[in-house]
């Protein structure tokens, strides 16, 4: 007689039976969706995954095709091999595994024979002795150059293949008769593989380490600007047309004010780009020795002016507002002080994207500091003393952090002018660009929520800030006299 516990367990067991044909079904449509998914994001991967079977194919021609075995043997492996570890995404990190590689091969396989040469006159006795002891000291010395941090970023790879290939060649020639042959094949086949790797990474469809970093530091400075669009609207309850609302922003300025954090967590794919990149030939408008090391300086300044957006955006979501009085005091200042900052880093970002110089960014950057200036005179000369020190300080924390965007947004202008200038960017007629005042943002994916004024506007806005400042100026210097 069957106790209820197992009838209960038998039905679990068969409905979980019955359930599987679904579970499975289920776990190939998510895989299909994403697949699909994957490959209308970005159709490049597609055409990677098929160049590396393309190069697959061709370097196994050498093991399946009966004279070029009897030439290579199975040392043909070790171009499969080599395709396999090589081949990546971009060219540049194709080129600089397969220069690794190839280089190290050659080295320490020069090293390895020299060694096994060396070993041999020492007469049977000493011979495993001497090599055991070169490849004791080979792999010490090339662990610990590992570590230096040039080696480390750019040819660490090349220093693990260059044990691995000493320590092949020294130990399994200690058991072969013929070592230079058997060196000459692997070599060959190695070099075989990278060749087959680097000719199709670069002629057929390249994907450009460069022109990715290009794009991305371009698309970082993008996000800024929107972040700074998207605060105003939200902290300060503003409308596009400065009308104030209920709501706390839609979902586009959420998803906006959400862009910094990928700004935050670009570095390690910074280093690698600019890695790869160095690499590379000259492609496009892009030289050999392309001025990388500036890409990466803005990149970090982007990450500066991120940390100090995570902040912005913990105020929006805290519970402690602070004095409604003191956001009303300086809404206008900080508010220009956004606009101005975020109409900056679009331009900035437009000028890198097209590779043309920036031709608004320092009126902008201007109007910003001189909105600064006025808000310090505000704050200097408005009195506090009747209000709870407490409640000043969240609307001070963020005209703080907002001044410091200022300051950043500015040096990040100067590097980007730097970098105009060295790499020779596109000077473009700033009276038929006028003519096109929302051709930048036609790049960028967010374009639809701006809506810039037109030019008059902006040049009416210098000058009537110029002059509020020339007027704090002279009220200040009269104050003193």
């Amino acid at each position: 007689m069957t106790s209820p516990n197992t009838n209960q367990e038998k039905a679990g067991v068969l409905g979980r039976v019955l359930a599987l044909p679904k579970v499975v079904k289920g776990k190939v449509l998510s895989i299909c969706r994403l697949t699909k998914e994957i490959a209308q994001d970005d159709p490049r991967k597609v055409i990677h995954s098929l160049k590396v079977g393309l190069a697959i194919s061709l370097v196994s021609l050498f093991y399946y095709y009966q004279p070029l075995y009897e030439n290579f043997g199975l040392s043909a492996m070790w171009a499969v091999m080599t395709v396999v570890v090589v081949f990546e995404y971009t060219v540049g990190a194709t080129l600089g595994k397969g220069l690794n590689r190839t280089i190290a091969t050659l080295a320490a396989g020069a090293l390895g024979v020299g060694a096994h040469y060396l070993a041999s006159l020492s007469g049977a006795t000493g011979e495993p002795i001497l090599i055991g002891a070169f490849v004791f000291v080979q792999a010490a010395i090339a662990s610990f150059i590992r570590f230096f941090p040039k080696v480390k970023a750019r040819y660490d790879y090349g220093m693990l293949i260059f044990i691995l290939t000493f320590s092949l060649i020294s130990v399994s020639g200690f058991r072969e008769v013929e070592v230079l042959e058997m060196a000459h094949k692997r070599l060959s086949t190695i070099f075989i593989g990278g060749s087959a790797c680097v000719m199709i990474s670069i002629f057929v469809c390249p994907v450009w380490a460069g022109e990715e970093f290009h794009y991305s530091i371009a698309h970082k400075l993008e996000i800024l600007g929107y972040f700074l669009e998207a605060f105003v609207r939200v902290y300060f309850k503003m409308s596009k047309e400065g009308e104030s609302e209920d709501n706390k922003g839609d979902s586009k300025d959420k998803s906006f004010l959400e862009g910094y954090k990928t700004v935050l967590n670009s570095k390690s794919v910074d280093d690698s780009l600019a890695n790869f990149a160095k690499w590379e030939p000259g492609h496009g408008k892009f030289r050999f020795r392309h001025p990388w090391d500036l890409y990466l300086k803005v990149g970090a300044l982007s990450r500066q002016c991120a940390y100090r957006m995570e902040a912005l955006d913990a105020h929006i979501n805290s519970d402690i507002q602070g004095s409604q009085e003191m956001r009303s005091t300086i809404q206008e200042q900080c508010s220009e002080m956004c606009l101005e900052a975020s109409q900056a880093f679009k331009e900035l970002g437009s000028s890198i994207r097209t590779m043309t110089m920036p031709s608004s960014s320092d009126t902008h950057v201007a109007n910003a500091k001189a909105a600064v200036k006025s808000l310090k005179t505000l704050l200097q000369s408005s009195s506090w003393k009747e209000t709870d020190l407490l409640s000043l300080i969240p609307a001070a924390t963020v005209a703080s952090l907002l001044i410091d965007i200022v300051e950043f947004t500015e040096k990040i202008a100067d590097s980007v002018n730097n970098l105009a200038t060295l790499t020779h960017f596109e000077v473009v007629d700033t009276d038929k660009s006028s003519t096109k005042p929302q051709q930048p943002s036609q790049s960028s994916p967010h374009c639809e929520c701006v809506e810039p004024g037109p030019k008059t506007d902006s040049l009416q806005l210098v000058i009537l800030i110029e002059d509020s400042a020339l007027a704090v100026s002279d009220s200040e210097k009269s104050n003193r006299v």
